[in-house]
């Protein structure tokens, strides 16, 4: 089959003969763009196990391809409907509201807080049917679910809904104001040296896909990220953020242009970045004021992160 064939079928194992642009790509990246909507840690778990094979042989995801060499893609069965997160059409909305059921931090008459897991998109649109907040619009129609801020679908951790139009409006201005305040651990390439701060002014433009990107530019918006280091280890960091702006992909932008971009970083990450079952940011933390009273909610670190980091022999504590 061709390498400019871009579509492996589910039901039966495919080889896939590298040419052209697929040349020095990693292997881990070849699939994501081949098995596209298929989990991360699902593609990983594929090579792990010797059902993705290059010439025949097992394979690391770090590896380079060749010209020439074959790539075979196990059969495998979707695992996501536009959207869904995971859940397959017809059962997606029901299942998907469950899960944010599951997920909930905190909820009152006026405001919902939810610990979003990775891999799901806040809203739909952009080839995305179904976002968090279709979900819970569905789930029960009698309230108008709005999103105070936004994650990105890779990132997880706390996300503010509102459920009432005075508060969406009172959580508005506080994100305007600069009086939100939202803590992100995250990990990424390479030994960070110490504390600092990053104010690259940022703007956002578009491929020629189409795909929305943004970049340095001196033309750009205010942004600041402030970064702090927790632990280290010799190919791999793991920071504390606090961002002071929040422009779209204002952190995995800020660590890219410090020369550490977040490993699991499919848009700014490195192509020889140790690999990683996800993005590796989340939001653990957010801090504002509604109806004056000052409200803290937090999101408890996914698994992934622990796992990924008990690999690495060399860990230290931070400085």
């Amino acid at each position: 089959m061709a390498g400019d064939t871009h579509t492996a079928p589910h039901g039966s194992a495919v080889r896939i003969a590298v040419v052209g642009a697929e040349q020095g790509q990693r292997v881990d990246n070849f699939l994501l763009a081949q098995l596209k909507g298929l989990p991360r840690s699902r593609i990983y778990r594929m090579v792990r196990r010797g059902e993705v094979r290059v010439n025949g042989a097992r394979t690391q995801p770090s590896r380079r391809l060749q010209r020439g060499d074959a790539v075979r893609i196990p059969p495998y069965r979707p695992a996501t409907a536009p959207g869904g997160a995971g859940f397959p059409a017809g059962a997606a909305p029901a299942r998907l509201a469950a899960l944010l059921r599951e997920r909930v931090l905190y909820e009152d008459a006026r405001l919902l807080v939810l610990d979003k897991p990775s891999g799901l998109a806040v809203h739909g649109g952009s080839g995305v049917s179904l976002g968090v907040v279709e979900a819970l619009r569905l789930a029960d129609p009698s309230v108008r679910f709005e999103l105070a801020h936004r994650l990105d679908r890779d990132t997880s951790g706390c996300l503010l809904v509102a459920k009432h139009r005075a508060a969406l409006l009172q959580l508005h201005e506080q994100f305007r104001i600069g009086k939100v305040d939202k803590r992100y651990q995250l990990l990424v390439c390479g030994c960070w040296p110490r504390r600092r701060t990053v104010a690259e002014p940022l703007e956002r433009f578009a491929l020629a896909s189409g795909e929305r990107r943004v970049r340095a530019s001196a033309n750009g918006e205010p942004a600041r990220t402030d970064f702090a280091v927790c632990r280290r280890a010799e190919d791999a960091t793991w920071l504390a953020a606090t961002p002071h702006t929040g422009r779209t992909h204002q952190i995995r932008v800020h660590a890219a242009l410090a020369g550490h971009p977040i490993l699991g970083d499919d848009k700014y990450g490195a192509s020889d970045a140790p690999p990683a079952p996800r993005l590796m940011l989340h939001g653990t933390a957010v801090e504002c004021e509604l109806d004056g009273v000052t409200r803290r909610f937090e999101a408890p670190l996914p698994a992934a992160f622990a796992d990924w980091w008990g690999n690495r022999s060399d860990a230290t504590a931070a400085d």
